[in-house]
């Protein structure tokens, strides 16, 4: 399994961003898929995730509420890629972000294993 992320940057408060996973090493379009963060000093949160081709509900989004309204899931089966499209950024939002096979929850994260390297993501003016 290898999860590469890419795509983050620095931003200002109110700018948009869209992060991009690209998955190999398994069967992608099958795989429940979510999106992590971890800020500094602070354990890791979720923040979304998307469902896969098993699920009786195929590409169902889920959020956190902190970025409900403001982050957008979706996925590419046939380019094996995951993205999170960040808009109304805010400082708070500065972490580094993950990207994860298995489908998480505010209160369940997929295994740490199961997380790609991270990339950081700096919200500030």
């Amino acid at each position: 399994v290898q999860l590469v992320e890419s795509g983050g940057g620095l931003a200002r408060p109110g700018d948009s961003l869209t992060l991009t996973c690209a998955a190999s090493g398994f069967p992608f379009r099958f795989y429940d898929m979510s999106w992590i963060r971890q800020a500094p000093g602070k354990g890791p949160e979720w923040v979304s995730s998307i469902t896969g081709l098993v699920d009786a509900y195929q590409n169902k989004p889920s959020y956190a509420d902190s970025v409900k309204g403001r982050f957008t899931v979706y996925r590419d089966n046939p380019k094996s890629a995951l993205y999170l499209q960040m808009a109304s950024l805010k400082p708070d939002d500065t972490a580094t972000y993950y990207c994860a096979r298995g489908r998480g929850s505010h209160s369940n994260l997929p295994p740490r294993g199961e997380w790609g390297q991270g990339t950081q993501v700096t919200v500030s003016s």
